[in-house]
């Protein structure tokens, strides 16, 4: 197979980029994931000759024939990451390269070749080089990245493509949930199951977020914001939300959070939280919670607070919890004293106003 690790990524600009006037009226209000930057990072591969024809080219439709392999067989992964506009005007990644890590363990979980982290990293730094006129000047703005690769051989029969095309959009960012509230109610899904031993919870696929889609649906239906899944086998332990991680403050100075163990993503927001909780003094504990405990824990006051993070959420408070058995409160039912503070340290190092002790921050390109 060839050498890709070294390849040159050829730069051809729109030549119908948005204007600069309507870009502004545009960034006033970007609400999350509906609007796009001017610019995608396209890689192909093909068995054989691995990793080619990298490019920086105009962000349009991609042409897919109808016996394209992902349309069959749902080979699809992709990653979410942030680029921040620091404090002093430069433009910075947070742990991209816990991204491309990621990225790569998705690949071999689907059977799908394994993208080289510094093609990674080169892919995600140059379309935001070129489209970081796109940062939103409101509070808490981004610009969202997308990653992602499909199997894009024409082919029917079941087995790994020898073709795929990864890529690299982007989407200026606002706040995630649009409820407007400090803390967000959550919906226990009872006859849904997001992901089960041996299978592809740890992996960032489309099909894990396809599967849970019923369950959010319901939770909206109950005027909740998002769907917490349990355990496929006991129907017992809390696993996770359908797009973030959950921790648990208590009062001894424990914080909980679910183990990984195969069927829990690896949230790197996740990582991040424990390494500044065991800072604050905390002891983080991995261990299963389950959701009797939960509702016990959240009556007699020994469970504090409960968050959910993640790349696109961040830090979010959990006030409320509702079940067909009933609904209860944590806390006050808003966001509590640990959370607020976990949640503006690590906003504060990921956009420069606090000291990154840790190496987190990339910086891409100064003011």
């Amino acid at each position: 197979m060839a050498v890709t690790e070294d390849l040159e990524f050829s730069l051809e600009p729109s030549t119908s980029p948005v204007a600069d006037s309507e870009r502004d009226r545009l960034l006033e209000n970007p609400g999350f994931g509906s609007l796009f930057t001017d610019h995608m990072a396209m890689i192909r591969y093909t068995e054989g000759d691995g990793w080619h024809d990298a490019r920086i080219a105009k962000r349009e439709p991609i042409m897919m024939d109808p016996a394209s392999s992902v349309l069959h067989y749902a080979q699809e992964i992709f990653e979410g990451m942030k680029a921040y506009r620091l404090a002093d005007g430069a433009t910075a990644l947070f742990r991209p390269e816990e991204n491309a890590k990621r990225f790569q363990a998705s690949a071999r979980r689907m059977a799908m070749p394994e993208l080289p982290q510094k093609l990674f990293l080169e892919s995600v730094e140059k379309l935001v080089e070129i489209d970081r006129q796109w940062f939103p000047s409101v509070d808490g703005g981004s610009l969202y990245l997308r990653p992602f690769m499909f199997a894009s051989e024409v082919f029917l029969g079941v087995r790994p493509a020898k073709e795929y095309l990864y890529m690299v959009i982007a989407s200026p960012a606002g706040g995630y949930f649009k409820s407007g509230s400090s803390a967000i109610t959550i919906w226990v899904s009872d006859d849904y199951s997001r992901a089960a031993p041996g299978g592809t919870g740890a992996a960032k696929c489309g099909g894990n977020y396809a599967a849970s889609l019923i369950a959010q649906a319901e939770a909206i239906g109950k005027d909740c914001d998002q769907v917490v899944f349990l355990d496929a086998a006991e129907h017992k332990w809390v696993e996770e939300l359908g797009g973030m991680n959950l921790f648990f403050v208590m009062d001894d100075g424990t914080l909980v959070t679910p183990p990984l163990g195969g069927t829990i993503l690896p949230g790197i927001t996740r990582e991040s939280i424990m390494t500044l909780a065991r800072e604050e003094g905390l002891t983080v504990v991995e261990q299963p919670y389950a959701m009797d405990q939960w509702k016990a824990d959240a009556a007699s006051g020994k469970l504090l607070e409960t968050f959910a993070c993640g790349t696109a959420a961040v830090v979010t408070a959990v006030g409320t919890v509702r079940s067909d058995d009933g609904e209860f409160t944590i806390g006050g039912g808003g966001p509590g004293q640990l959370t607020e503070k976990l949640r503006r340290r690590l906003v504060d190092i990921q956009c420069g106003n606090a000291p990154d002790d840790h190496g987190w921050v990339k910086r891409l390109f100064e003011a």
